[in-house]
């Protein structure tokens, strides 16, 4: 069974990117992220011929409605010893029999013969039967169409989360980067004062711990953002490759927050909604089974035979071996009429069956609720993050430039003698988080949006703010 797609969701920190090597001037973008994925992912063609084969039924059943003829040609060679008692083919049959005249003994004259046969019988009538297997026919369809959609819907929220995931993660490749030169900066200087006797020697040792721990965050950062590069390339189904992305959502926000599509419009709420509609034709079609068919049939046989009219036990030898003369039709029969049949006990048989469908309906009605109620929750909570999010970016460029200021001040009073390593290693420290929060606040405010595109099934929402 499908999940909702919240919970694929909600750890919006995972994902990555594509399979071609970009350059600066020409970015992998979201939208292309998308478009690529969506073309290459097998699950969406395996959910597109999945639909096609329901459209396939639904024709086929309509079929139904056709009566069955059935031709048949037989060419035998046998005797024709007759005995007198009743015959029957258990589980019926597509011919008529006859036999030869009855003789005293055991005759071994043998001769060929044909019987040439059309059979056709017509449920004309099936009250509602067959209607109903149709409607339930059209509603696999509607269910795979849905499911298709869904596959589509899921997997482009899951390739831009992806994106935005990798995005955050080169960003933070980078301000590590940028960390570990500053820390190799103040490094230098700790250097040059303590071998000249100025500050003392724990400096040294304090600015080689802040250094090695740089590096080792820089190392993080990267073995992260390879991680969600492969996860995002295996997402769009490309190579892993390095990827040169779109960094305008660190200086952009959305444009458009609002939507007005409901949730029940939501891919994944149409998804459990089709699956309750297909429950409850199926369990209407399983009540109307146990109705009778009105039938219209009829049979034209042709027979050929190369024993003679005038054959008896008294002339028996009025016939022919030759094959030719068994293959001439001489006799012909037909049949027609209009029949009615029931299964009488079809209502013990099929009550339980239904009485299964039934809780199998309501099983779907309540997942479809269950569903439906937690992107509602998603919704809001999505808005209360977009909210939380604008705040952040009004506070961090003020957070950002605080954090510079001090550092470069810090910087400049160690440098004269004025401050001391533990102020420095603070000011470095209050720089880095702030650089990161910078980042963060705006990739939050995305992430954001496309949950809020996710809860309302409004992807577009979100793809036409990106480029």
């Amino acid at each position: 069974m499908k999940q909702t797609l919240l919970f694929h969701l909600v750890p919006l920190l995972l994902v990555l990117v594509s399979g071609q090597l970009y350059s600066q001037q020409d970015p992998f973008t979201l939208s292309v992220a998308v478009k690529t994925g969506l073309g290459n992912y097998q699950g969406i063609a395996a959910k597109r011929h999945y639909l096609q084969a329901s459209a396939a039924l639904v024709e086929n059943t309509k079929n139904q409605y056709l009566p069955d003829v059935t031709a048949s040609i037989q060419q035998a060679y046998g005797t024709i010893n007759g005995q007198f008692g009743p015959s029957g083919i258990i589980g019926g049959g597509t011919g008529l029999s006859s036999s030869g005249p009855v003789s005293s003994a055991q005759s071994w004259n043998a001769a060929f013969g044909s019987v040439y046969l059309v059979n056709t019988n017509w449920e004309f009538i099936s009250f509602g039967r067959l209607r109903s297997r149709i409607a339930t026919a059209g509603r696999q369809l509607q269910l795979d169409s849905a499911s298709l959609t869904q596959e589509k819907f899921v997997q482009g929220i899951k390739i831009a989360g992806a994106y935005l995931n990798l995005l955050i993660s080169q960003r933070f490749v980078s301000n590590a980067s940028a960390n570990v030169q500053r820390a190799s900066q103040v490094r230098q200087a700790v250097m040059a004062r303590t071998s000249s006797g100025l500050n003392a020697g724990v400096d040294s040792s304090i600015a080689n711990a802040d250094l090695s721990a740089a590096r080792v965050t820089l190392i993080q950062a990267v073995g992260n953002e390879e991680q969600q590069r492969n996860l995002l390339c295996l997402l769009i189904n490309i190579p892993p490759a390095v990827l040169s992305l779109d960094t305008a959502y660190f200086s952009e926000v959305p444009r458009e927050v609002q939507t007005a599509f409901p949730v029940s419009d939501n891919p994944q709420v149409q998804f459990y909604r089709s699956r309750v509609n297909l429950s409850a034709s199926a369990e209407a079609s399983l009540r109307k089974s146990i109705y009778p068919g009105l039938n219209l049939f009829g049979s034209f046989q042709a027979k050929a035979s190369g024993f003679g009219w005038d054959y008896t036990p008294l002339a028996p030898g009025n016939y022919s071996k030759s094959y030719l003369d068994g293959l001439g039709p001489s006799r012909y029969n037909y049949v027609a009429g209009l029949g009615i049949a029931w299964n009488i006990l079809s209502p013990s048989k099929i009550r339980q069956q239904v009485r299964a469908q039934q809780f199998i309906t309501e099983a779907y009605r309540s997942e479809y609720d269950l569903v439906s109620t937690q992107l509602a929750d998603q919704l809001l909570l999505s808005d209360q993050q977009i909210e939380n999010s604008l705040q952040s970016i009004r506070e961090v460029p003020v957070e950002y430039r605080a954090a510079l200021d001090a550092y470069v001040q810090k910087s400049v009073l160690y440098k004269n003698g004025l401050a001391n390593i533990v102020d420095v290693q603070q000011a470095l420290y209050n720089l880095n988080r702030a650089e990161t929060d910078r980042s963060v606040a705006y990739i939050n405010m995305w992430q954001a949006l496309l949950l809020k595109a996710a809860a309302s099934g409004d992807f577009d929402l979100f793809l036409k703010q990106v480029k």
